[in-house]
């Protein structure tokens, strides 16, 4: 027996209707598939990104950034955001984020949200001079906000202390330091509106990343009474909605990222308003074979931000090949997390190769393919998935092993999506060697890629991942 739950979740909600009013509920998306998980997955990647996405990002491959937060955390100079925006266009990126740290009195994270004007200590040509000199190095520029937070430590919590959402008389619970706005009130979203608006009108800026980084406890509003309290988190994210719908009425060329992470923002409601999401905070290539291969059951790749971050993982320790990072992160929006300035003349020779692929397959990864799930990373210790052009010319695959096996077989990576009857040369590369051979569409769906345990080894053994480049002959 199927059961589906759709619509609001009744826990806490309740909405007082008075004679003569409307209440418009959520929309409910359903597809249908005969052709599996699979075939619904295809089905929701089409009608999102075609029918939900709007503006004018709807229908353009995102621009490769490096976005400096792993590489300076808050510890940042102008100077050395324009020498790292000066390396990365020398790789090939396209775009320089400035994260957390920029604004009010944010040299931690137990200050300066909901201050959001730059600090000038730290940024002394303000974000309109840094945003001109960053243009002039011949790179875009985009800027970091968390516009749904504040810190306690902050001047506008002192301004409006009643802003901050909390139950009177209980524990002002906090999160990452932190404690959420309460945008069911229409002069807080005003107020904030005025605030970015304002840089943002001053400022060369492409692409703003809006992160929210905790979840909302304590949900009580002070503006509302008691019999409308069940209403506070429903025109909550209206007045997220409303302040999206602004900033992107007033600056259509932005690029809008939202975020997964405490505010669970994976929905098709944001994606609306929001083109991509950054997927985790987890930015570990092996996690991230799960994180994405379970996201991509309902989202297209073009949403889910995924950047090659530094060794060793800043959340798991764990160090995984370069290779894998920039194979697994191609399958995305694509852009890196680091310092570019502390990586070797051998890593920014790979760097520049995987930035070089990335510019030649993302059309087809982000706006014109299929894709197939393979090899279930939640089910074994591979994982496995391919694009496929809609016209079933070219294709674009990832294997990547989780732990090394001694002693264990060939490994057979059936390929799905591809035209039975059609000649593909299927190309790769085993550390310095590049290698291709033919195969029919057929044999590559039936039969397979043949993976040599030896060439594992050669990627690295553990976490190594081979990349494979299809193009019909």
């Amino acid at each position: 027996m199927t059961r589906v739950l759709l619509g609001i979740n009744p826990q806490n909600f309740s909405w007082k209707l008075c004679r003569g009013e409307t209440f418009t509920t959520p929309e409910a998306v359903l597809v249908y598939s005969d052709q599996g998980l699979g075939g619904m997955s295809r089905t929701y990647h089409d009608l999102y990104r075609t029918r939900l996405v709007r503006g004018e990002w709807r229908d353009k491959a995102r621009p490769i950034l490096l976005n400096n937060w792993e590489g300076t955390y808050f510890d940042f100079t102008e100077e050395k955001l324009l020498a790292m925006a000066g390396k990365a266009k020398e790789l090939g990126a396209e775009l320089f984020v400035l994260d957390d740290g920029w604004f009010g009195k944010r040299n931690n994270d137990w200050a300066g949200l909901g201050d959001w004007f730059c600090n000038l200590s730290k940024i002394p040509s303000g974000i309109d001079g840094l945003s001109e000199k960053m243009e002039e190095i011949g790179i875009k520029f985009g800027l970091w906000v968390e516009l749904e937070m504040v810190n306690k430590d902050s001047d506008l919590y002192r301004a409006h202390p009643d802003w901050m959402i909390q139950a009177p008389g209980r524990y002002h619970c906090q999160g990452r330091h932190q404690h959420v706005l309460d945008y069911s009130r229409q002069e807080v979203v005003d107020c904030i509106h005025d605030m970015i608006a304002k840089i943002l009108s001053t400022s060369k800026i492409s692409y703003v990343k809006w992160d929210m980084n905790r979840y909302m406890t304590a949900s009580f509003s002070s503006a509302l009474p008691a019999d409308r309290q069940g209403e506070m988190m429903h025109r909550y994210i209206l007045g997220v909605y409303s302040l999206y719908e602004r900033l992107i009425g007033e600056f259509p060329h932005i690029l809008f990222e939202s975020c997964a992470s405490g505010g669970g923002r994976f929905d098709p409601g944001m994606l609306y308003y929001a083109p991509q999401a950054w997927t985790s905070d987890d930015t570990d290539a092996s996690e991230r074979c799960r994180i994405q291969y379970g996201t991509s059951y309902v989202y297209p790749l073009s949403m889910m931000g995924a950047h090659v971050s530094a060794v060793p993982n800043h959340q798991l320790g764990r160090t995984t090949p370069l290779t894998t990072r920039g194979n697994v992160a191609m399958f995305g929006t694509f852009g890196y997390e680091l310092d570019v300035l502390a990586m070797t003349e051998e890593e920014s020779a790979v760097v520049k190769e995987q930035i070089i692929r990335m510019k030649k397959y993302r059309e087809m990864i982000q706006l014109g393919s299929d894709f197939y799930r393979l090899l279930d990373p939640f089910k074994g210790n591979e994982t496995g998935w391919i694009c496929v052009a809609k016209d079933r010319r070219s294709a674009l695959a990832l294997f990547c092993q989780t732990l090394n096996r001694v002693n264990d077989s060939w490994i057979r990576m059936r390929l799905d999506g591809l035209d039975a009857d059609v000649s593909y040369r299927v190309r790769y590369s085993i550390g310095e060697e590049n290698r291709e051979y033919t195969a029919w569409g057929d044999e590559l769906v039936n039969i397979g890629i043949p993976i040599d345990r030896a060439d594992l080894n050669t990627q690295g053994g553990d976490f190594a991942s081979i990349l494979y480049e299809l193009c019909a002959e």
